[in-house]
């Protein structure tokens, strides 16, 4: 089925004025919460490392932990919104959040850490799809492209915030505040949501629980996580553990796969993938969001690592990201009545490529404000993606699909951000080690530099170290700008794929159920 501009018969009865206004903040909030804590841990694991004394190795799987337990639940929404009511488990989903990031901010061991993170990520999972579902169901029909736009900025913002909360918080108040802050936030959610939005619960179904769905979705889920996000250190597929991580993954994929599409009451509606709009919106989400992740995660690791930044003042570049992006969501969902959504997102992805071809430019000498414009185009090109693409996935299924189309393009966006930051992180480094073996072969007339370095008062080691220091920094900075430009030529490509979506008929404004 293809998007169509036209209406379906409303399900519920919308909200309006100052109460749309409220109802959309705190889905908003709320999905802006879950997303923030993908990425908020990531500065403050040296801080955690230090505090509960352990390694940093340890310390990631802070990260992990969560990222396995969100990746599960996310796809799981259409059942839960069906079997429990989406109001329902929006609440209990808020408060359990903010309960677990209490208990994170309270721990005191790893083990203590690791197994709350894990409940964070299972209540966090269902506030990103669900609060989407709702706000589908909230919104009048004049009013949802922008309300869709306003949460899908939350989107863009979230991972970006998120080290730049973290470093202010972990360096002023130590790394518990970056849980703590999360607990007003989460009570507030599930206490408004459960007071104002309990009438657009919808109609529960009782269906019969697809435990082998569930035993197989943790299996490959869980088994692909631990393999990305420890690959690097075990030397990928040089390792034995890695490769069974891989094939557990692969087995445990392909089973899930067999098993949903031929259940009948599959825990995860893969027949979703049916619809040709959702289809190619899915793809385009995995290659884009992938390609987002990559960016946010490379830049502050060659500023720390190369040019000297510490992790808040490379967290204030990344902020720069958010600043147009604020001004282009709504503006971009405001065009979707009057230009071919798919102009739009290519538009976007173009602005993205570009941005991400001119880093191919960058080099050691790049100032603060000279990487602010980069920053900025970001920021621009994001939203024209986002906004349209979230509405085109929407408005491809039937009202009945929401909430598991919704729980699926957030699974897919979820999964492609581990998968590419895992990708890129491995090709930037395995890339400057090529480079720097490749400048030693080429250095010209060495023992001359050498003997220059020496003659201002180096010592033959202090020489020898500095020279070293000098083809490491070129190294790494060649490796950043080769790694931007396969992203660059990934992005154009998927500009030119989004045409292969069928063609909107009519302005697109979706129904209450995504039409």
């Amino acid at each position: 089925m293809s998007a169509t501009g036209a209406q379906q018969s409303p399900e519920f009865e919308t909200l309006n004025g100052v109460a749309l206004a409220l109802a959309i903040l705190v889905l908003a909030m709320a999905n802006f919460m879950s997303v923030l804590d993908m990425t908020i841990v990531n500065v403050a694991i040296p801080h955690i490392a230090g505090s509960l004394a352990i390694s940093p190795t340890e310390g990631t799987w802070a990260i992990t932990s969560y990222a396995v337990a969100e990746a599960v639940t996310v796809p799981l929404t259409g059942w839960l919104a069906a079997r429990f009511g989406a109001v329902r488990v929006f609440a209990i989903a808020a408060l359990g959040f903010g309960a677990m990031s209490l208990l994170c901010g309270l721990a005191s061991t790893l083990p203590m850490l690791v197994v709350c993170r894990i409940m964070q990520g299972l209540m966090g999972g269902p506030l990103m799809p669900m609060s989407q579902t709702l706000l589908l169901r909230v919104a009048p029909a004049k009013h949802r492209n922008v309300a869709l736009g306003l949460w899908t900025m939350t989107t863009i913002l979230a991972p970006v915030a998120g080290p730049l909360i973290s470093g202010v918080l972990s360096d002023s108040w130590g790394w518990p505040w970056a849980f703590f802050i999360n607990v007003p936030i989460a009570i507030a959610c599930a206490t408004l949501s459960w007071r104002m939005l309990r009438k657009f619960d919808g109609t529960i179904v009782k269906n019969a629980v697809d435990y082998v769905g569930l035993g197989l979705l943790i299996v490959w889920v869980g088994a692909l996580q631990i393999m990305l996000d420890n690959g690097e250190n075990a030397d990928w597929f040089a390792s034995g553990f890695i490769v069974t991580m891989a094939i557990v993954a692969l087995i445990g994929f392909l089973s899930f796969m067999i098993w949903e599409l031929t259940a009948e009451n599959p825990i995860v509606n893969l027949r979703i993938f049916r619809h040709g709009g959702f289809a190619v919106s899915a793809a385009a989400m995995l290659l884009t969001f992938g390609s987002f992740m990559g960016s946010i995660v490379l830049i502050p690791l060659w500023l720390q690592t190369n040019m000297g930044y510490t992790a808040t003042s490379s967290g204030e570049i990344m902020a720069f990201n958010g600043i147009l992006g604020v001004v282009m969501a709504p503006i971009a969902a405001m065009m979707l009545s009057r230009v071919d959504p798919r102009l739009i997102m290519s538009t976007g992805l173009c602005i993205v490529a570009a941005d991400t071809l001119y880093r191919v430019t960058f080099n050691t000498d790049m100032t603060f404000g000279q990487m602010v414009p980069a920053q900025l185009a970001l920021g621009l090109g994001m939203p024209l993606f986002f906004v349209p693409m979230m509405s085109l996935a929407m408005g491809s299924v039937k009202p009945e699909e929401t909430a598991s189309a919704s729980g699926l393009i957030n699974f897919l966006r979820t999964m492609s951000g581990a998968f590419a930051t895992a990708i890129i992180t491995y090709a930037w480094h395995n890339s400057a080690t090529h480079n720097r073996v490749d400048l030693a072969a080429h250095l010209n007339d060495a023992p001359t530099v050498l003997s220059k370095m020496r003659a201002t008062g180096l010592s033959a080691q202090q020489a020898l170290q500095s020279l070293d220091n000098m083809v490491q920094t070129q190294a790494v900075m060649l490796a950043t700008n080769h790694v931007f430009q396969v992203v660059g030529a990934i992005l154009l490509l998927t500009a030119a794929g989004i045409w292969l979506m069928p063609k909107p008929v009519g302005p697109l404004t979706l129904g209450p159920g995504g039409h």
